[in-house]
């Protein structure tokens, strides 16, 4: 059986369950990373939606898409957990990791965005003729570690090829997770940029009152 391919469930479940996130530093800059305790067992998360939460310990209800095994090299040799995907989750209350909780990830964990890079087919090369060289924004294009090119001399243009349907943006903004990873961290990265903060109740980014004027 084929270990990177997440067998669809017959119907979602729905478990009450703490989701315990932690940030780590990549080569891509920060991802995030996520282990879901329930009375089922204890599951290892990795969904893009994850991307805009901070590091905590979250209690609520989470439904429960499919859940899988997966295997993937790491320093040197191959690491093995089982893995939960969320078809969504009602979030109740955050606390603080302790020093020991987030020792028990692995600092060595792989970057989802590289795992998915890493298990797409490459495009086959097609002929064409040679079309107009596409303008290049620099929103879009930024390293994920480096946000200096979207804190600075971004132009309206570029957030609305940024955020597309989403812009102009309002005073909530709630982010399409279905999106690109890569894209959707770019987001992120703007919106704390344009004074909105996330608000893990409603699971949606504010303006916040401060900005709101400017």
């Amino acid at each position: 059986m084929d270990s990177t391919v997440a067998p669809q469930a017959a119907s979602p479940i729905i478990v009450p369950g703490q989701l315990t996130l932690r940030t780590i530093r990549g080569r891509n800059g920060p991802f995030t990373v996520g282990r879901l305790t329930t009375h089922l067992g204890v599951f290892e998360v990795k969904d893009a939606e994850l991307e805009q939460y901070p590091e905590g310990k979250y209690d609520g209800e989470f439904v429960i898409r499919y859940i899988y095994p997966k295997a993937y090299p790491t320093g040197g040799g191959m690491r093995f957990e089982i893995r939960a995907s969320l078809d969504g989750m009602t979030l109740s209350g955050i606390d603080k990791l302790s020093r020991d909780e987030a020792r028990g990830f692995a600092s060595q964990d792989v970057d989802p965005l590289d795992e998915e890079l890493s298990s797409q087919p490459l495009a086959a090369p097609t002929a064409a003729p040679n079309p107009a060289p596409a303008p290049v924004l620099a929103s879009t294009t930024a390293p994920l570690g480096d946000t200096t090119a979207t804190a600075s001399g971004s132009t309206d243009s570029d957030d609305a090829a940024l955020f597309g349907l989403l812009w102009p943006l309002g005073e909530s903004v709630k982010l399409d997770s279905t999106i690109d990873r890569r894209t959707l961290r770019l987001q992120i990265a703007r919106l704390g940029v344009l004074g909105y903060a996330l608000d893990f109740k409603s699971q949606q980014w504010n303006q916040q009152p401060d900005q709101q004027a400017a």
